[in-house]
């Protein structure tokens, strides 16, 4: 037997194969995906991020919101006899001296049904439309105020009496004073300032009576409230630091959130047994607030507003600055300026630049409006000229302006800001800046991460 016979037979002699890869064109397609999304995925993982921030507009940060405890000339009036009561006066109903609010009979009067008019059922629906607009989840006590309310103005209009000698019953109760009259009490009439403490102005143990329920009542039993001054304020609980920040103000904007509307008040701080208020005075809007002892106020302080923009995404960048009457027009009626250059042959001619104006400013020192340009755009030692102001310029100044960048159109624009307001983190704009932004434009987060007309997506 052969050698290699016995190796073949041992084992010992070994036969490669070597496998051949297909190359067709779905593999070499399939291979040049792949090695693009990793090169893309190691690319995207490594490069620095460009973060966007949307404009608002708005102050610089949030006016505080109180609980306010409303104070106002109240005097409760009470029964000198016992039976039932008959209402001619609707509840928050402003009345004259002398004028008809109730009369007390031994019997309980019958109620007349009747079919309401067409004016007041338009009125009822002007009020619960109202009331449903201004509604809030937080303040669910207030369905009943309504019901209250709206029950005593049907109540009202069914008893309501002629105010002549001849019509009033015998023991009519008539109004002392001029007022407003109120049917319900609380308590709280004729709370003082010196008698203030913090635990007033916890609405939990707070209770309010509605007076007309028709039940039969007793000598010296509230009967109605008349409200006799339109002067009245709120107070408010608040620190030594807020204080000091509301001790400088004489007058403040109070911004009610029963039904966002305001009122501009005298601003005056109290110290009541070691604790300190803000006492807020008016002379108007009696008549909203009249049936509310508590109300939430937000303290208008932060007056200032404009477009609310990040710190961080203020850049400065220079300019080159060009008075104003270089700016012309060409054949096709596009803006820019003529700057002289030279030909071949050393002959002086002009030529028209297209040019992007960054900001139109008139310096505090000077009458004359400058025009700031990009300076790619221009070289120092160009000379411009208008031929129709006989203007000639050699272009070398320049000043800084501040701004932020754009990203609206998918690169970084260049825009100036008007700086309002300002803290740490954000900043107010003015929103009718000239080449400026706009609410809801996006800009860079970091303006210092990145360079005019840089590719951000």
């Amino acid at each position: 037997m052969s050698k290699g016979s016995k190796n073949k037979k041992n084992g010992k002699g070994h036969l490669r194969l070597h496998k051949k890869i297909n190359w067709n064109i779905g593999t070499v397609i399939f291979m040049a995906l792949f090695i693009y999304i990793l090169i893309s995925l190691i690319m995207y993982l490594t490069a620095d991020h460009i973060t966007s921030y949307q404009v608002i507009s708005g102050p610089l940060s949030k006016n505080e919101v109180h609980t306010a405890l409303a104070m106002r000339e109240e005097n409760v009036v009470h029964s000198d006899s016992n039976g039932y009561v008959n209402y001619y006066t609707g509840n928050l109903t402003k009345i004259r001296q002398n004028g008809p609010v109730c009369s007390i009979s031994q019997s309980k009067q019958k109620v007349q049904k009747r079919d309401l008019s067409d004016r007041e059922l338009t009125d009822i629906h002007t009020d619960v439309s109202k009331y449903s607009r201004n509604y809030n989840q937080s303040r669910f006590e207030s369905v009943y105020d309504f019901k209250n309310s709206l029950g005593e103005s049907l109540q009202s209009q069914n008893n309501t009496l002629q105010d002549t000698e001849d019509s009033l019953p015998r023991g009519t109760l008539s109004s002392e004073n001029d007022g407003i009259v109120v049917y319900a009490t609380d308590g709280m009439e004729n709370l003082k300032e010196e008698e203030l403490t913090p635990q007033i102005f916890d609405k939990k143990t707070y209770k309010k009576e509605n007076l007309k329920t028709g039940a039969q009542i007793h000598k010296g039993d509230p009967l109605y409230k008349l409200v006799t001054n339109d002067n009245w304020s709120i107070v408010i609980p608040i620190s030594e630091k807020q204080a000091s920040r509301l001790e400088s103000m004489r007058q403040i904007k109070v911004k009610f959130l029963k039904d966002n509307e305001s009122e501009t008040g005298q601003m005056s701080i109290l110290a009541v047994k070691g604790e300190l208020y803000a006492k807020i005075s008016f002379d108007s809007g009696l008549i909203r607030y009249i049936n509310d002892r508590y109300l939430d106020a937000e303290l208008v302080t932060n007056t200032k507003s404009g477009l609310k923009i990040p710190v961080s995404s203020i850049v400065k960048k220079n300019f080159y600055t060009l008075p104003a009457e270089l700016l012309t027009k060409n054949e096709d009626n596009e803006l820019g300026f003529f700057r002289e250059i030279k030909d071949k042959d050393g002959k002086v001619k002009t030529e028209f630049i297209s040019a992007t104006i960054y900001a139109r400013k008139t310096p505090e020192d000077s009458t004359q409006e400058l025009l700031y340009l990009d300076t790619d755009t221009l070289t120092k030692g160009d000379v411009l000229v208008n031929t129709d102001n006989n203007i000639r310029y050699s272009v070398e100044d320049m000043a800084p302006l501040e701004g932020v960048y754009s990203m609206n159109k998918g690169y970084a624009v260049f825009r100036t800001i008007s700086i309002i307001d300002q803290n740490k983190e954000y900043c107010i704009v003015d929103s009718k800046t000239r080449y400026g932004i706009s609410q809801y434009d996006f800009i860079v987060l970091n303006g210092n991460t990145v360079k005019e007309k840089e590719i951000l997506y």
